[in-house]
């Protein structure tokens, strides 16, 4: 797997099955001039450009390229917790990059209020000098100790206006989302606060109903954080958040398609029941691309067997080593068609967290972000394109 930054100057990429935004352009090119991209064509309708590749030549026939893959999701990677810091942070996007996820919101774990304010300013800081990371989402410190997961529970707490209020301004604008137990005292005061700010509320490690769900999404929230996990399931007499969610056309979905936190028939059910809403994740934590053995989530010490993670005090699950083209094979071995696979990749997570204008697409005057994968969908080349302004 290669990654290279897009050109200064012209790149086309051409005679490639381009699944984009839902559809399939047999023998399609891309066009990406100083990191945008400036057109799009089929056959050898392309003119000369500083860097053509031809991508069948790449990687052999039925290549397929695809908008670069959105993490909205995601703990660290490669031996690195995002929690521990800078460099932290980008040993664990260098791993994802390799892997076709060109952007991607550095999640952090339950810690106090106080750390949490110092990693979400750090990693404001991050946003500007790294294009690849697009802010923050915080998994906590607002969630249901009965569901909390991987999460310390003596460092969950009730969302209080001025907590929320201060992890907001920590953030400078770049939290892009905050999972919240919307049953907590205070939970649905707190999903206006954060999306008045203009950040994603998520629903998420909760033991909220039906109607409690239904009032968190009537009051903003638009996410519902790795759907069937770390919630109520589904009951014929307490259909729960799940289908809740599924229900209302504003939310959507995140799914972690590993095959450990969801069977492929409930992959295929996730996409069935919300068309165009389901967001991939990899809610990856360090073991991603790393060895199996014992590394920390946060507060949370955890041990990874098998590619499985899971704390050493409760047996819960403990995030993934998943990475994002591991997500898109496994959803399509479940049965989902290729575009929606992909569009549950790239469109979708980037809508979710309001960046669709700029990541997600391969459509003229988006980013020129890349993903080419050979027939087995195995990531060939990446290439991140320049970051427009959002």
């Amino acid at each position: 797997m290669t990654v290279h930054r897009t050109p200064t100057g012209s790149l086309v990429i051409h005679s490639a099955r381009i699944i984009d935004r839902g559809e399939i352009v047999e023998d399609g090119w891309v066009r990406i001039e100083n990191g945008l991209v400036a057109a799009r064509g089929t056959g050898t309708s392309w003119t000369p450009a500083d860097e053509v590749v031809d991508a069948k030549e790449v990687t052999g026939a039925d290549a397929v390229l695809t908008p670069g893959f959105v993490d909205i999701h995601g703990h660290g990677g490669a031996g690195a917790a995002f929690d521990d810091g800078i460099d932290a942070i980008r040993t664990g996007r260098a791993l994802h990059r390799a892997h076709g996820t060109t952007r991607a919101v550095v999640s952090l774990v339950t810690a106090s209020v106080d750390d949490l304010a110092r990693s979400v300013s750090m990693i404001a800081d991050l946003t500007e000098t790294d294009a690849d990371i697009l802010g923050s989402h915080l998994e906590g410190p607002f969630l249901d100790p009965g569901h909390h997961g991987a999460h310390e529970p003596t460092l969950l707490r009730e969302p209080s206006s001025a907590d929320v209020a201060r992890l907001l301004e920590a953030g400078r604008g770049t939290v892009r989302q905050i999972t919240i137990a919307p049953e907590l005292s205070g939970g649905i005061d707190a999903v206006r606060q954060i999306v008045a700010a203009g950040s994603a509320a998520a629903v998420g490690h909760t033991n909220a109903d039906a109607a409690t769900a239904r009032a968190a999404f009537e009051a903003g929230a638009s996410i519902l954080t790795h759907a069937f996990n770390a919630m109520p399931g589904i009951h014929h007499r307490s259909p729960g958040p799940v289908l809740t969610a599924a229900a209302d056309h504003r939310v959507v979905l995140e799914g972690i398609a590993d095959n450990v936190h969801l069977d492929p028939a409930v992959i295929r059910l996730l996409f069935d029941s919300a068309p165009g809403r389901v967001a991939l994740i990899t809610d990856a934590m360090a073991a991603a691309g790393s060895a199996d053995g014992h590394y920390d989530l946060g507060a949370v010490s955890v041990t990874v067997e098998n590619g499985i993670a899971r704390a050493d005090d409760t047996g819960s699950i403990a995030g993934s080593t998943l990475t994002q083209d591991v997500a898109l094979l496994r959803a399509v071995q479940a049965g989902v068609a290729l575009p929606e696979a992909v569009r549950a990749l790239t469109e979708t997570p980037a809508r979710a967290i309001g960046v669709g204008e700029a990541f997600g697409s391969l459509q003229r005057g988006r980013c020129g972000d890349a993903v080419l994968l050979d027939a087995e969908l195995r990531v060939v080349r990446v290439w991140v394109g320049e970051r427009p302004t959002l």
